[in-house]
């Protein structure tokens, strides 16, 4: 397995990475959108009424990987489904749109006949992420008023996946 690049290399808003050209035939994201590793955007029961809605924001812009979604996902969903059964709903607000790129350079010997260096230096995609800007809404949970304590909690464990500092508010 490939080992995941430190996300302090894409985490900052920039500009995103789109191939401009003056032909406009060259104008295009070259290769291709990543295998994402989100399997779910709505989990637990839809289409029932619930009393309370409790939403996880964040409080900083960055960019969010999609691992760390999946991450996020699946500890909050496992806790809610252990202790409540059905009797919840979970929404992933965001999705993962922006593409990474990364221009491995080899180094070592034979490293000249391998890699071209900086001269066609766009990259290979190597997986997404989520644009967040602050105070945007990452997940919400909606519950009875008796399963409040374990939504936040729920929130809370997948507050720590996610690599900025998160708000639960209720709404």
């Amino acid at each position: 397995m490939a080992k995941l690049r430190k996300f302090a290399a894409y985490q900052s808003l920039e500009r995103p990475y789109t191939r401009i050209s003056k032909y406009s035939k060259k104008n295009y994201v070259r290769g291709g959108f990543p295998n994402m590793k989100i399997i779910k955007f709505d989990m637990g029961t839809l289409n029932k009424e619930f009393e309370t809605t409790l939403k996880l924001t964040s409080l900083d812009s960055l960019n969010i990987r999609h691992n760390a979604i999946e991450a996020a996902r699946t500890t909050s969903n496992r806790l809610l489904e252990k202790s409540i059964g059905k009797e919840y709903y979970l929404k992933i607000k965001i999705y993962p749109f922006h593409v990474l790129r990364e221009n491995p350079l080899a180094s070592g010997a034979g490293a000249d006949r391998m890699s071209t260096g900086m001269k066609k230096a766009y990259g290979k995609s190597i997986g997404s992420a989520a644009r967040i800007k602050a105070g945007q809404t990452l997940m919400e949970v909606k519950v009875n008023k008796i399963n409040i304590k374990v939504a936040k909690s729920a929130l809370e464990r997948a507050s720590k996946k996610f690599p900025c500092t998160c708000k639960i508010v209720a709404a």
